[in-house]
């Protein structure tokens, strides 16, 4: 596929956070990453608001393990109270996603450029990302190198079908569905000798509204930069 990139991402902790299990101050981790989590460590990769990451599908390379710990967050209010996180350990996934330009900034469009935007984010990739990588949570630091999708063993991919209930797919933001509104969106995931393919944002039929919400405003060569400049300027940095 176009505009497609593949990579690996690990680290010895993360927390998907499950916010129907976010009572009291406590977290609980989904037992494999949303499209929304994956999204954003793309984003981390490489991201500019003239286009748009769409996951394709995540590969579990090892097993789903959850290890819980006694932690103490800060209060807003002063001090804190003693709460048990639940953490995934040890995890591993490769990831297949591509980027589509976002129709819904017409004012970006001078920055729709199909093969810089592409070899930036492989070399991206190749560096680990021009920000740092979270799994879930700033606590959970990741890693990311490129792979080959599919290649070498994971834990499941003799295991026909898993199946994870209903969890949050992702969020809607106006800048990317041109409407004045936040949404969560829900599905029910499926991993097939350890891949889940994940559906289209636009095919979930599950959408709940949150509160309206105004797209932000970006101009480039002020707020942002263009993706020829980054471009020239990562070439002459060889």
């Amino acid at each position: 596929m176009r505009n497609q990139i593949e990579y690996e991402v690990f680290g010895d902790y993360a927390l998907f956070t499950d916010p129907l299990m976010k009572l009291g101050g406590e977290k609980m981790t989904t037992q494999i990453p949303s499209y929304s989590a994956l999204k954003g460590i793309t984003e981390s990769i490489y991201w500019k608001p003239s286009i748009i990451w769409v996951i394709d599908e995540v590969r579990v390379m090892k097993p789903i393990r959850m290890e819980s710990k006694g932690v103490r967050p800060i209060e807003m209010s002063g001090g804190n109270t003693l709460a048990n996180y639940s953490y995934l350990r040890n995890v591993k996934y490769q990831v297949r996603a591509h980027f589509i330009f976002n129709e819904n900034r017409p004012d970006l469009q001078v920055d729709f450029d199909e093969h810089k935007h592409h070899n930036i984010a492989k070399r991206c990739v190749e560096k680990g990302g021009r920000r740092d990588i979270f799994l879930g949570t700033r606590e959970c630091q990741g890693y990311v190198m490129p792979c080959v999708f599919g290649e070498g063993d994971g834990f499941y991919d003799k295991i026909d079908e898993m199946h994870f209930g209903t969890m949050v797919h992702g969020i809607n933001y106006p800048d990317e569905t041109g409407r004045s509104m936040l949404e969560t969106r829900l599905w029910q995931p499926k991993m097939t000798y350890g891949k889940i393919q994940f559906i289209r944002p636009e095919e979930c039929t599950l959408v709940r509204p949150l509160y309206e919400m105004e797209a932000k405003s970006f101009q480039i060569g002020q707020s942002m930069q263009s993706v020829a400049d980054l471009y020239d300027e990562l070439e002459g940095g060889e």
